[in-house]
């Protein structure tokens, strides 16, 4: 915003590292970047594994329905609680049963080959269902934490370092886990996964605690709940934002099927896995940056539509390359699109969200965003053992320009955007 005043000062500099500057940001995006670390790496290596023991795809996709099922569960419930008690509480205390569960891994992999034979491999499933839960009680908290910690003008420029830190891991995270898994095992890779979630809760120790929102505490749970609903979908332009981010990711995401691609296509093995999975990631951090210095004001909803569009185009492109090199580009394009869809739907939900209502909000968003992932490999899996690999990518991408086209129509509100 500018001041326009003779007498008054000249237009206010945009500041691209304004968020930065506040120190306890500084502790939540570290906290944030080695969380998403180890999360990541227990996903590639555990995918990893499930392919050398099983060899079957639509085993891939349980893995997610087995993460997506108990987060679904306790998301809405979470939000509740991160409205009426300390979010860094909620933080820590998923963080910790988060650690638990990658130890838990660690244990099962030291002998891998006798209690694949003894159990087969449900206590997999079984870790996978605490990362689940504890992803439930850490998503809508963080959320809710981040708003807590930084002004409101700092919103948009908040948001995108957030994202580009998140990113900056998820290249890092599945790049390392290729490389760990293939050069020690899965042993080593849980230990040092662990370690990072470890730094994450140390990181969040150091961040004060906020106080919650003034919340009505006469309403049950219930009401709680149903009033965060409610307020997501009264709200056209949140709601078509979050509709939109849910049905891509769901139909056109191809990361559950990277290792096949990986394996089957690209001959690249576990090594070449973890660079696949980094991929996006690299597009969407050279993004953030550049959102970070010009950042997104006029026209957002059609850029937020646009870019959508072109994930799915990419996606397709993905799935008919047969090259290495130009199969990794193809997904840094989608990472680097989907990101701006990524900034411009944190913005909006920051912005829209009274402080009281951040935790049952953050937890509806979570619903929408943090599980399609999971629901989506599910699809990728179910759809690449009915169609086969290759058609069912091209399907999702498909898909995902017809929801573009969709939302375009009935969230007129979300087109003619600015932020």
């Amino acid at each position: 915003m500018e001041n326009t005043s003779s007498s008054g000062p000249g237009p206010i500099k945009h500041d691209p590292f304004g968020a930065l500057r506040i120190r306890d940001f500084r502790y939540f995006v570290l906290a944030r970047f080695t969380l998403t670390m180890g999360i990541l790496i227990q996903s590639v290596v555990v995918e990893w594994q499930m392919w050398q023991i099983t060899k079957d795809p639509l085993q891939l996709g349980l893995i997610g329905l087995a993460e997506a099922l108990p987060f679904f569960c306790v998301a809405l419930f979470a939000g509740h609680i991160a409205d009426i008690i300390s979010r860094k509480k909620v933080i820590q205390m998923a963080t910790f049963f988060l650690v638990l569960g990658t130890v838990f891994l660690f244990y099962f992999s030291m002998d891998i080959h006798v209690n694949v034979l003894r159990f087969g491999s449900y206590p997999i499933y079984f870790a996978i269902a605490i990362t689940g839960l504890c992803r439930g009680f850490i998503g809508p908290s963080y959320s809710a934490f981040f708003a807590q910690l930084v002004a409101k003008n700092h919103y948009v420029n908040a948001a995108t370092w957030s994202s580009s830190t998140w990113q900056v891991a998820a290249v890092a995270g599945p790049a390392t886990a290729g490389l760990l898994y293939g050069f020690f095992g899965p042993c080593i890779s849980y230990a040092i996964d662990a370690g990072l979630i470890l730094a994450s809760l140390i990181f969040i120790f150091f961040i004060p605690a906020r106080p919650a929102g003034k919340k009505d505490r006469s309403e049950s749970v219930y009401e709680s709940i149903s009033a965060g609903i409610r307020f997501v979908f009264s709200n056209q332009v949140l709601l078509g934002a979050l509709s939109l981010d849910l049905f891509a990711v769901l139909f056109g995401g191809a990361v559950a099927l990277l290792r096949i691609f990986s394996d089957q296509i690209l001959h690249a093995g576990a090594t070449g896995l973890g660079f696949l999975r980094s991929a996006p990631a690299i597009g969407a951090v050279v993004v953030a940056l550049s959102i970070a210095f010009f950042p997104i004001k006029k026209r957002a909803g059609r850029i937020l539509l646009g870019n959508v569009a072109a994930f799915g185009v990419f996606t397709i492109a993905f799935a008919l390359s047969e090259n290495f090199y130009l199969s990794f580009v193809l997904l840094a394009i989608t990472g680097g699109v989907d990101n701006v869809s990524v900034v411009i739907r944190t913005t909006i939900l920051q912005l829209a969200t009274p402080d009281e209502m951040r935790g049952r909000v953050s937890s509806v968003n979570s619903v929408f965003i943090g599980s399609s992932n999971e629901i989506g490999a599910f699809e990728s899996g179910a759809t690449a053992k009915l169609m086969g690999l290759i058609p069912s990518v091209i399907f999702g991408g498909v898909m995902t320009l017809l929801v573009v086209g969709t939302t375009a129509k009935v969230a007129p509100m979300l087109r003619d955007m600015d932020l």
